[in-house]
């Protein structure tokens, strides 16, 4: 068994005696990979990745989290897996990506529970907030600020120079090409560049250089119009924001601008020093403040 600390979840480079089981989840005519851990634990959490990782990016949580006795479960989103992988971009929108995840716990027989998401999972999770804040008990979005932070930010700092990528996707086929050319090197090296460790980068290339599926990644970004993004409203439900100082992408603006989408219980975490791959670079640090988030809720019904 671990050796847990007082924290109450294992104590780093302890083993975490925790099995990771993978299930298959048909929603329609689409089936979602969904990596599972603790699922007989009262509370369960939800993990989100974003662009370009996978579900095996969350590994790591669902083991600190069982063996804390929260449950967790970790699904690659729509697009990321070959079984759930649609052609057409207006297949991405976002209403589509925030039925999946309530699909997802409905096939999994979970009512309520807490949603971690990360980069685009943080912004399936702030829609998803705002549109069923039945559903949750929780929400933690790391790196990603509300979408109405994200677009007030554009024009008043520096935000839309880090967004540059989001012009380029919008482009049929160039992306895709230029992305994927010599075994995804100038993929693998942006990534690298931008602080996510070598091993997490090459696991990243390996998945978006199966057929389809860069494709169907980058149609996330080209189905999100500014309407719908502007249209996620506010979040009543508990909230943690978990934000990095050398985030390259996302921006101290937005982030600080978030507060004023959360009108429930809110949280602002600021990681001195992280960039945008926080789960991957402070697995220690997330794991802490994702289990007091998740604690500080008061019990649900049995």
């Amino acid at each position: 068994m671990p050796v847990t600390g007082p924290n109450g979840w294992p104590v780093p480079g302890t083993t975490l005696d925790v099995a990771e089981s993978v299930v298959e989840v048909p929603l329609g005519e689409l089936t979602f990979p969904v990596r599972t851990a603790g699922l007989d634990n009262h509370e369960t959490v939800i993990f989100l990745h974003g662009f370009p990782q996978t579900s095996a990016m969350w590994s790591p949580y669902l083991a600190r989290l069982s063996a804390a006795g929260v449950g967790a479960v970790a699904a690659d989103q729509r697009g990321y897996a070959a079984t759930a992988r649609p052609t057409d971009v207006d297949q991405y929108g976002l209403d589509l990506l925030v039925a999946d995840v309530l699909g997802i716990a409905d096939g999994l027989g979970i009512e309520g529970f807490h949603l971690v998401g990360h980069d685009w999972g943080g912004l399936v999770g702030w829609a998803l907030a705002a549109a069923h804040p039945d559903r949750l008990r929780s929400l933690t979005s790391v790196s990603t600020p509300h979408p109405r932070a994200f677009a007030s930010s554009l024009w008043r700092s520096s935000q839309l120079g880090r967004s540059w990528y989001l012009g380029l996707f919008q482009v049929p086929q160039v992306p895709e090409r230029l992305l994927t050319l010599r075994d995804g090197t100038l993929l693998r090296r942006m990534l690298r560049g931008t602080g996510l460790p070598a091993a997490s980068a090459a696991g990243c290339v390996e998945a978006m250089l199966r057929p389809g599926a860069l494709a169907a990644a980058i149609s996330y970004y080209r189905a999100l119009t500014p309407r719908r993004a502007a249209a996620v409203g506010s979040i009543t439900v508990p909230t943690l924001y978990v934000w990095g100082t050398n985030d390259i992408a996302l921006g101290p603006v937005a982030a600080r601008a978030t507060a004023a989408q959360v009108e429930g219980p809110y949280r602002f975490e600021v990681m001195d020093g992280a960039g945008h791959w926080i789960p991957d670079t402070r697995i220690d640090e997330l794991t802490d403040l994702i289990l007091q988030h998740v604690r500080a809720i008061p019990a649900s019904p049995a």
